[in-house]
């Protein structure tokens, strides 16, 4: 899906921000283009889920400002919505009840919010398990039914806070192909956290790297190829991965030697 050039797309220049005499994060400059993934890596404490936070405007950065700019489609009910690694799924609903929920109070007839949540199961791969309880899931299945409501109020951005991180090895690489496919369906702007590289490189258009703390923009890498025709085999993508290792590495191992010292 092609996003219209009015689409909403986010802008961020100058943020710094500070925990008390803790500075977290400074001078960053990023633009997130409508319809693209960028992808925050960085060692850890480097302050990626403080900048979502300061994107996704729940947090006021201490200087610097993130802007939206452009036009939120007539049938999007949340321009901003975020994905967590804890699924967060009310066990007492079935699967379409969990999508239902972001639905009702809405202006959206029944009718509409019907047609939204057999759309979004669609999507997700989760038209035959529409009746099921969460509980009756595998974790990856449950995430995609986090997934699914959070597109269900067709955002213009997603932020989603590695929403992986709490599966299985196994689990999540499974779904990571998977999610890659529905981001390109969706044809949704997203902002992604991760410490996977793997990840990165399989869905990131921009993948920015953040050095340890005060996280600064190191670099940023570009990758233009269709998330449907990029594998994890491939050679390309896996030597982005190797130049992000490379990029991270040294942070990684002071910020590890930091927190066992703290």
């Amino acid at each position: 899906m092609t996003p219209d050039a009015s689409a909403l797309r986010l802008e961020a220049r100058g943020i710094h921000h500070a925990f008390g005499d803790l500075v977290v994060l400074d001078g960053i400059d990023l633009d997130v283009p409508a319809g693209e993934v960028l992808v925050l890596v960085g060692p850890s404490g480097c302050g990626k889920s403080t900048l979502l936070s300061i994107l996704g405007g729940m947090l006021k950065p201490d200087g610097g400002q993130a802007r939206m700019r452009g036009a939120v489609a007539a049938d999007c009910l949340n321009a901003l919505t975020y994905v967590f690694q804890d699924f967060s799924l009310l066990p007492w609903r079935s699967v379409a009840g969990n999508i239902s929920l972001v639905l009702e109070g809405t202006r959206l007839s029944a009718a509409e919010r019907q047609r939204r949540i057999a759309d979004m199961l669609a999507l997700t791969g989760l038209s035959a398990f529409a009746d099921a309880w969460p509980r009756q899931l595998s974790g990856g299945m449950r995430q995609r039914v986090g997934i699914a409501r959070a597109l269900a109020v067709n955002p213009a951005v997603l932020l989603m806070d590695e929403p992986l991180s709490a599966l299985d090895a196994q689990t999540r690489a499974l779904l990571l192909d998977e999610l890659a496919a529905i981001i390109a369906r969706a044809g949704v702007t997203v902002v992604y956290v991760t410490h996977n590289l793997s990840e990165a490189a399989l869905l990131g258009h921009q993948i920015v790297v953040l050095s340890r703390r005060p996280g600064r923009v190191r670099e940023i890498l570009r990758i233009d190829r269709p998330l449907g025709e990029r594998r994890a085999s491939d050679p390309d993508l896996l030597s982005i991965e190797e130049r992000l290792w490379a990029l991270i590495r040294d942070d990684a191992a002071e910020a590890d030697r930091e927190i066992e010292h703290v």
